[in-house]
């Protein structure tokens, strides 16, 4: 029987709203019955954004809006197109031309081959099947993200989006990539600066860098669709992609939480105190809102 509860959360904001939309697209834990997958439960979880959604928690308090996936990103990965799909997953043809990506070579395209390296499936994946992972997953969370930033940018005559993951100890390997530099704890992809503005990016930058934390940008994430549809800085819409290196918040094995999860999480809730500053000094917010 197919699961007809929600597949996301929007969280509105709370009290006086803030030009932030924030959304957390991997770290959902409600497996599907339908999944049908071959290995281990303990093993997708390898894929998980475990707990970024609390991480920043606080951001509706503050008057963001949070919009969060309940499906794990193995089983339907929202931050990639709808074309990028592996063709020899499928058990018949695609009605649509496919356009898979490099990450879809690696096994992580818009439904995942593997995870660390291991087959996740032992059948073909029905066409049917997969487009209804889409209708049911895909459609509506995007939907409910580009009204959020939608609706944002009307209200404010501007918009920051912040594209929310967490990645693994040995993110550099999984990419295969070869690097001689350790993983940050936390990455800032802005798409090479094409996504965001400058000034913002550096905030977030040295702020994190305030609390202790190794910050790098674009190395070795940079952001993918969904900072690509939403960012562009020309029309005030800006969006840029934060990962965390799990290690500092949680075991990579058990996903629980460490015992430094509340200083991240604390540390972060400072980080959105100090955008929402940010953001009432902001040219393009006081120009809207003297033309009102």
């Amino acid at each position: 029987m197919q699961d007809s509860s929600p597949m996301f959360l929007l969280h509105a904001p709370e009290g006086a709203a803030i030009p932030l939309v924030c959304d957390s697209p991997h770290s959902g834990v409600r497996y599907p019955d339908d999944f049908g997958h071959a290995v281990p439960r303990a093993l997708l979880r390898a894929a998980e954004d475990t707990h970024v959604e609390a991480l920043w928690g606080e951001a509706p308090r503050l008057g963001a809006t949070l919009v969060e996936a309940l499906f794990p990103r193995s089983y339907l990965d929202l931050n990639r197109t709808l074309d990028d799909i592996d063709p020899t997953l499928l058990a018949g043809d695609w009605p649509t031309p496919l356009s898979p990506s490099e990450k879809t070579r690696i096994g992580s395209g818009l439904v995942w081959r593997t995870v660390k390296n291991t087959r996740i499936y032992d059948r073909l994946l029905p066409v049917d099947e997969v487009r209804e992972r889409i209708a049911r997953c895909y459609l509506p969370y995007h939907a409910a993200l580009a009204a959020a930033v939608e609706n944002t940018h009307q209200r404010f005559g501007a918009v920051w989006h912040l594209n929310l993951h967490s990645m693994p100890n040995n993110a550099y390997e999984r990419l295969q990539i070869k690097s001689d530099k350790p993983l940050a704890d936390f990455v800032l992809g802005d798409r090479d600066g094409t996504t965001c503005e400058p000034a913002f990016v550096a905030l977030v930058e040295e702020y994190l860098r305030g609390c202790g934390y190794c910050v790098a940008r674009n190395d070795p994430y940079k952001g993918v669709q969904l900072i690509a549809k939403i960012g562009q800085p020309a029309l005030q819409r800006h969006s840029m992609q934060i990962e965390i290196r799990r290690p500092i918040y949680m075991d990579e094995e058990s996903r629980e939480r460490n015992a430094n999860f509340d200083v991240v999480r604390n540390d972060i809730t400072g980080l959105l105190k100090t955008m929402t500053s940010y953001f009432a000094a902001h040219p393009a917010l006081q120009r809207a809102a003297s033309a009102a």
